[in-house]
């Protein structure tokens, strides 16, 4: 690095230049540049071909927090609670009347024999009007009595319909199989975690098949409803597909950014080739370690194009200036890979921090996206600071576009606003932006009190509002009086003993009062049911609606309860609460009233644990987030102080870089509670990146300024030349990010919107800081140091970083 810019000029052309100059990874790379050219066109070609075979695929077990003790404690009981972690519910609705019609039944029978035999489907469990295990138990003149639900001798006559109506009202099905108003029932279908052959359930191929039986008979006439984490998985994999049309727009709306800004139509495509490079890298590395892309991580090829395009531009912006002010491109190339590789590896190292924080949440899924992005920050090191600067080197700039280059710099409005933000290193007017600053902080603070952990809406929050299945969701809970979201309490006993008078006394008396609580719709359980029954065979009379002690009539009335209610070894229990939503209110409510009486209640012979259902699930996930939360910030603050630390070796620099970072983040939180959005899983993402990507533009700015101050500049002059030198690509690298992110607010998938629309303002208010607030910070904690010839750096190094 001791040749200074003036001696390369002077020398006019790479006959001038000491190849043998710069790093050995420099001179590694440069002075072999076919070398690496070739190597990077096979590892293309291989990864390229490795990228066919990436799939679309999402797991239940990946999509929950799989270490919690809810979860643990619902896969332990898993085979007792087949079908309350991942079923699905298809309502079968007459639109033209009630179900008791010959023409609606036999469609349901067809409908139900139909699920019935597709691959994953737990048949022993599934449930419909038309499986024998449906039946009806009730109080005849002969005495206690049951049967199935669809008459014997069935023919569709007006005495089967009649007689399906009685059994029916017997069964106690209505609001649970049967609808409110009677006018649909229910197929209940519980999903196997494989297949017969042991292969994990292919949810978009399930949906896909099941979609197919839904349009045949909705074409037959009945409407149809189906909810469930199946099929909202089905829905987010339709939704990816229309995502990657996305990425298409994304890469032409900011080729067409960085053409406007470059005007060179080689150095833009070699940029966007090396991006895109990147992106094929990444994904054909995924099949290779045995992973795919799922509706969390297809996202992640977008934010590795966007950041590749973002450093891309540092290195092509320098390659023009220096051709420019009348070097050779290949000297050029090598000269800003001397100036900004350091600065660019310690960003990349600094994304790569954001994603690993996230390996910290305990949900596979995003312990999968955190990988997946962490081996596409790594694909950046090589093909953006290594490949684009060496086939750069080759095609260099146009010489139109450097001497434009050039004349931007020196005149017209840009200039004047380079000179106005350069202005704000002085006290006075660093004060003014530091208080506005304070203000800003302070105001999202308070609003940043109101964020919420979990969802805030009813339905499925990964889809949009007005999607078919949070219609669906709507519809079920219009008809049946309950929502899908069921929390399961399990209830363990001694082998034998769940139908002992202690148990289902205990189990009675925290029913009755959750049916009290309000976001408690209602509730079912063996002693729900035992009391029931007791009164039935007993002329309903409320003498009777008490657990007798007398054990051996307790084990009658256990035996012709609904299964479910306990299992074949009568050693646990289970009480369902339907609940009204998920809010994370009222998932925190529940949960903490039955884990505060389970701490007054459990006893050796009786223990209540908890959770299964899609809502203890949440309620788990609720409880992981909120760990997560606080511990990912720390330590994504802490990894990206310390590399800038690093990187600066000054811890004032360090402040400089990262309080813009937290004015960023509280900002968001605010924007997240105007928005009505909470901490989930989808998010939490979003908060690491925008530090991790965020402090790029600080890393940059600083660098060269910290070097000038160590020429000897004063703190206006060295901020104007970070300015000259990358305000430019830095308000452009803003933007593209911005924009690449902002494509995913047209997703059909509202998480993806979401965490899209909170990205894109992360990225643009992370630029502004380091525009803005980054030299008023300066002019309160940077000095400059009066600087002797032998610490006074070449111009060259002093666009590297301190």
């Amino acid at each position: 690095m001791s040749t200074s810019l003036r001696n390369i000029k002077q020398a006019g052309g790479p006959d001038g230049f000491d190849p043998r100059s710069g790093s050995l990874l420099e001179r590694l790379l440069f002075n072999h540049r076919a070398w690496v050219l070739g190597v990077c066109a096979l590892v293309t070609l291989l990864l390229g071909w490795q990228a066919t075979r990436l799939q679309l695929q999402a797991s239940f077990e990946k999509m929950i927090p799989a270490q919690h003790p809810y979860i643990v404690n619902y896969l332990k009981h898993q085979e007792d609670l087949t079908g309350l972690g991942n079923a699905l519910r298809i309502v079968v609705a007459n639109p033209r009347g009630d179900i008791y019609d010959k023409a609606y039944m036999e469609t349901l029978r067809r409908f139900s024999d139909e699920v019935f035999l597709m691959p994953g489907v737990n048949r022993t469990q599934m449930k419909s009007l038309w499986t024998p295990g449906t039946r009806w138990t009730g109080v005849t003149e002969e005495g206690l009595d049951d049967g199935p639900v669809i008459p014997d001798g069935w023919d569709g006559g007006a005495a089967s319909l009649q007689q399906l109506r009685v059994n029916v009202q017997r069964a106690g099905e209505i609001g649970q199989l049967v609808a409110l108003d009677q006018r649909s029932s229910v197929i209940y279908v519980p999903l196997l975690a494989q297949d017969a052959a042991g292969r994990p359930i292919d949810y978009g191929a399930f949906v896909h098949k099941l979609e197919e039986v839904r349009a045949r008979y909705t074409a037959a006439g009945v409407q149809v409803h189906v909810t469930g984490f199946a099929q909202v998985v089905g829905d987010l994999i339709a939704g990816v597909k229309t995502v990657l049309a996305f990425f298409g727009a994304a890469v032409v709306i900011v080729t067409a950014m960085v053409y406007a800004y470059t005007r060179c139509v080689r150095s833009t495509l070699l940029v966007v080739a090396a991006s895109l490079i990147a992106v094929v890298w990444q994904v054909g590395l995924l099949p290779a370690m045995g992973q795919g892309l799922d509706p969390y991580s297809i996202l992640v090829p977008f934010l590795v194009f966007a950041i590749g395009m973002s450093h891309g531009a540092q290195k092509m912006n320098g390659i023009m200036q220096d051709i420019g002010r009348g070097m050779h491109k290949r000297i050029a190339a090598r000269m800003t890979f001397r100036r900004l590789f350091l600065a660019g590896l310690t960003a990349l190292l600094a994304d790569a921090v954001g994603f690993g924080v996230l390996l910290v949440v305990e949900i596979d899924a995003i312990r999968e996206l955190a990988i997946a992005a962490s081996v596409g920050v790594a694909v950046l090191i090589f093909t953006n600071l290594i490949l684009l600067p060496v086939m750069l080197s080759y095609s260099g700039v146009s010489p139109a576009a450097a001497a434009r280059s050039l004349r931007a710099e020196d005149g017209g409005a840009l200039k004047r606003l380079w000179a106005g933000l350069a202005t704000l290193t002085r006290p006075s007017r660093a004060g003014f932006v530091l208080g506005a600053a304070l203000v800003l902080t302070v105001a999202g603070f308070w609003l940043s009190r109101g964020l919420q952990i979990g969802d805030l809406d009813p339905g499925a929050p990964e889809l949009r509002a007005d999607s078919r299945y949070n219609r669906d969701i709507a519809y079920v809970r219009d008809h049946y009086g309950a929502s899908s979201d069921v929390l399961a309490v399990m209830v363990r006993t001694p082998d034998g003993l769940c139908s002992g008078y202690e148990p289902l006394n205990k189990l009675d008396a925290l029913e009755w009062q959750l049916r009290q609580m309000p976001g408690v719709e209602s509730t079912q359980s063996l002693a729900l049911m035992s009391r029931r029954l007791l009164a039935g065979l007993n002329e309903a009379s409320p003498k009777w609606y008490e657990f007798p002690r007398n054990q051996d009539m307790l084990n009658t009335i256990a035996v012709r309860t609904p299964r479910g209610l306990y299992n074949d070894r009568c050693d646990l229990l289970t009480l369902y609460v339907y609940l009204s939503d998920h809010k994370a209110a009222t998932l925190e409510r529940v949960v903490a009233f039955v884990e505060a009486y389970a701490k007054v209640n459990n006893t050796a012979d009786t223990q209540f644990i908890l959770a299964a259902g899609s809502a203890g699930i949440e309620a788990a996930t609720n409880q992981v987030v909120r760990s997560a939360w606080s511990q990912m910030l720390w330590l994504v603050y802490g990894a990206v102080a310390a590399l800038c630390f690093i990187t600066f070796r000054s811890w004032r620099a360090v402040v400089v870089a990262v309080l813009p970072l937290m004015l960023t983040s509280i900002l968001a939180e605010a924007i997240m509670v105007v928005m009505g959005m909470g901490v989930k899983v989808a998010t939490l993402p979003v908060i690491a990146l925008g530090v991790g990507i965020g402090v790029d533009y600080a890393l940059y700015i600083l660098s060269i300024t910290l070097a000038s101050l160590r020429a000897g500049a004063t703190l206006a002059e060295a901020y104007h030349r970070a300015l000259l030198f990358t305000g430019k690509v830095v308000t452009l690298t803003g933007v593209t990010l911005a924009v690449g992110v902002l494509t995913w607010m047209f997703s059909p998938i509202k998480f993806q919107a979401d965490m899209g629309l909170l990205l894109a303002f992360m990225f643009v208010w992370n630029m502004v800081g380091a525009l803005v607030l980054v030299p008023a910070l300066a002019a309160w904690l940077l000095r400059p140091r009066v600087a002797v010839p032998s610490q006074v750096a070449p111009l060259e190094a002093v666009r590297v970083s301190a």
